[in-house]
């Protein structure tokens, strides 16, 4: 793990990471006693800065090129905007429903296309819904999706969708790393 991923992990141990007798409720519908709250932990700018700086690196070692930067509003937005922000890039957020005024756009921002290379960004993944929700959308923009970049991973399945849809996938923190129990499925189906 390199220098600002051990940065990026104190930051989310001591600050966004906590436990609860009664298990919670994810919002994947999974039950968990530990909850990660990604805005409590990066509410400092310099925090998010190094979350940025670290998901921008660890673009560069899984080869992931990219124009744009985004996700599923709220959990991608503020990494969108500072890796875009940092890198020098495009970014964009992915409504969760139209608004039926204005632009009567789900995704908002860069101006997705055929010739455009898209980093998908999220906060903390359990099975993986909200980011293959951006994908699919984003798929229907035409953009090229070239990786998947995430602050926390809190179980396998994520992982092994774009595995199998050939696309480079990262976390930031893993269930392993925190040393919590996975969520969202089997880890080894």
């Amino acid at each position: 793990m390199t220098e600002l991923r051990n940065a990026v992990l104190a930051i989310v141990k001591d600050r966004g990471l906590s436990y609860s007798e009664q298990p919670l409720e994810l919002a994947s519908g999974e039950l968990s006693h530990d909850f990660i709250d990604s805005k409590a932990a990066l509410r400092r700018g310099q925090d998010l800065g190094t979350a940025g700086e670290a998901m921008l690196e660890l673009a560069g070692e899984l080869g992931i090129e990219f124009d744009a930067v985004g996700g599923l509003t709220l959990g991608a937005d503020h990494f969108a905007h500072i890796i875009s922000f940092l890198g020098e890039r495009e970014w964009f957020t992915v409504r969760k429903a139209v608004k039926g005024r204005g632009t009567n756009k789900r995704v908002e921002g860069a101006d997705l296309n055929a010739d455009m290379r898209v980093l998908l960004v999220d906060d903390v993944v359990t099975t993986g819904g909200s980011i293959r929700e951006a994908y699919d959308e984003i798929a229907k923009t035409g953009a090229t999706v070239t990786g998947a970049i995430t602050l926390v991973d809190r179980g396998e399945t994520a992982r092994r969708y774009f595995q199998e849809i050939g696309i480079p996938y990262g976390a930031l923190v893993t269930y392993r790393d925190l040393e919590i129990t996975p969520v969202g499925g089997l880890l080894g189906a």
